[in-house]
């Protein structure tokens, strides 16, 4: 049984393209290609059928990551077959949980930064991101800020959030996988 990610942004040309990148290699690091199937998409269709933004492209190919995209909007009927629906910001969480045609639909909306390392200096025992309620993210700012009107550092940034976290996103999706 293949268990399906699926990232999301504004218009599936920076944000979630990179992340696509960044967990298919980590799924390919950990041996689990035939297990997991990664993808993206937008919220929107402004830029559906174009590849990913060229500065996108630049950063995540000087960090060795590969990515063959073409950008497309995100579809209610996509819940039935997705196991995982990660929104880069709380504003695609919200729009992708009033998208679900069911609860349990809206339960596989999370925020990729839900699963990033707590900051160092955080006090043991305190609650980290990971472990927070991904339905509520007012205990911190679990945005993946936008680069797209921005220059290149923004693109780096997004790609240090996306690495983060993506370490611990591999720990979970490999807990349900083995659980399935």
């Amino acid at each position: 049984m293949t268990y399906r990610v699926c990232f999301v942004c504004t218009g599936n040309i920076c944000r979630s393209p990179m992340a696509e990148a960044v967990f298919r290699a980590r799924v390919a690091e950990a041996g689990l290609e035939g297990l997991v199937e990664v993808d993206s998409a937008g919220t929107g269709d402004w830029h559906a059928g174009e590849n990913a933004d060229p500065r996108a492209l630049a950063v995540l190919e000087g960090h060795g990551y590969a990515l063959d995209h073409t950008a497309r909007r995100f579809e209610p009927s996509w819940f039935a077959r997705l196991d995982l629906v990660i929104a880069l910001d709380c504003g695609h969480l919200r729009a992708l949980r009033g998208l679900a045609p069911t609860r349990e639909d809206a339960a596989k909306v999370r925020l990729l930064r839900s699963y990033a390392r707590p900051k160092a200096g955080r006090l043991p025992g305190a609650a980290s991101p990971a472990a927070s309620d991904p339905a509520d993210p007012a205990d911190g700012d679990l945005d993946v800020p936008d680069p797209y009107y921005g220059g290149m550092e923004g693109f780096e940034e997004c790609l240090e959030m996306v690495e983060e976290a993506s370490n611990g996103l591999l720990a979970a999706v490999r807990d349900d996988v083995e659980g399935q």
